[in-house]
């Protein structure tokens, strides 16, 4: 009996690549996907056809409106009341944070009561109850032993409705900001907290210098999602007569009884600002993450993204 060559029936390479041309390659059928986008489509065509031929709208009414001094008034105190709140947030809540992680229970305690009392209660209420602050303290003094009185304000001198909304708003606002803050604490590994109590650094350069700077690149997001929250929830001071830009908007169309072209005007604005602190937040993201980030140039990523991964010879 001859013996056969194993060379001989394995298949050659060369009748290998013959049999795969040969191979008609169907790709999948996704009818579900097709059928989803074609009702997308068809609603969409609907809606901005709905949008833009229905005249109660008042387009034009809205373009007249858009930059009118009373809304462009109104736009500012918004945006001054949402830069000023949020600092005050920001410095409020990481006071907070920062006694919610300390090791004496005293100021865990304070600061948990805090963050349950300020984020359980709503933001109307709070806004509500400081500016009528006058009802339960009429004036507000300052008295020394053998000094005397040293100096006495009547509560409704201070308290006026613009620094009735920065200061319900900070405290609210801090309590969330004190969880989103801890969150980015409690996400560095503690070992590099022990390690450097081992080495004798004190406990307020361990979060200033350690700690802090890690927990930003978790802390960033979130805050640029209540950045975003607080700018549309200062249009509660409305009900305490602060001149923001959905008060501006109120004063005309209850004058104008044009109401859906204002509110398209407060909705455009609104959406505007909300657009470019959204820019922002990407890249203060991209600042604080570049850990994570690839530092090529911009070059580099076009032929990356051109050649594929033959951009590694270009960049080698």
């Amino acid at each position: 009996m001859s013996k056969v060559d194993a060379s001989e029936t394995r298949p050659q390479p060369s009748s290998l690549v013959a049999d795969v041309d040969r191979l008609v390659v169907v790709p999948r059928r996704n009818y579900g996907i097709w059928i989803g986008t074609a009702l997308t489509l068809v609603l969409s065509f609907f809606i901005l056809r709905a949008f833009a031929v229905n005249p109660a709208f008042g387009w034009e009414t809205a373009a007249g409106y858009l930059f009118h001094p009373s809304i462009m008034r109104g736009l500012l105190n918004t945006l001054i009341l949402t830069v000023v709140i949020m600092a005050l947030a920001i410095i409020i809540g990481t006071v907070v944070a920062v006694m919610r992680v300390s090791p004496s229970p005293v100021l865990r305690g304070f600061a948990g009561a805090y963050v349950w009392f300020f984020r359980g209660v709503p933001a109307l209420i709070q806004l509500i109850f400081w500016f009528n602050l006058a009802l339960l303290v009429r004036e507000i003094s300052l008295t020394l032993p053998f000094v005397g009185e040293v100096f006495s304000i009547r509560t409704n001198d201070f308290m006026t409705p613009f620094f009735s909304a920065v200061v319900a708003l900070s405290l609210c606002e801090a309590g969330y900001m004190a969880e989103i803050i801890r969150a980015g604490i409690k996400s560095v590994p503690s070992g590099q907290s022990e390690a450097a109590s081992a080495l004798g650094m004190p406990y307020r350069n361990i979060l200033k210098r350690i700690v802090l700077p890690q927990a930003m690149r978790f802390v960033v997001p979130p805050t640029g999602n209540e950045a975003i929250n607080l700018l549309k929830m200062t249009s509660l001071v409305t009900f305490i007569a602060v001149d923001d830009l959905f008060y501006s908007a109120q004063s005309i169309y209850a004058r104008t009884f044009e109401t859906i072209p204002l509110l398209i005007v407060v909705a455009v604005w609104y959406l505007a600002v909300v657009s470019i602190m959204s820019v922002g937040q990407h890249f203060l993201e991209r600042h604080f993450g570049r850990s994570e980030t690839r530092t090529d140039s911009w070059a580099l990523r076009v032929i990356r993204n051109a050649f594929g991964s033959r951009a590694k010879e270009f960049s080698a």
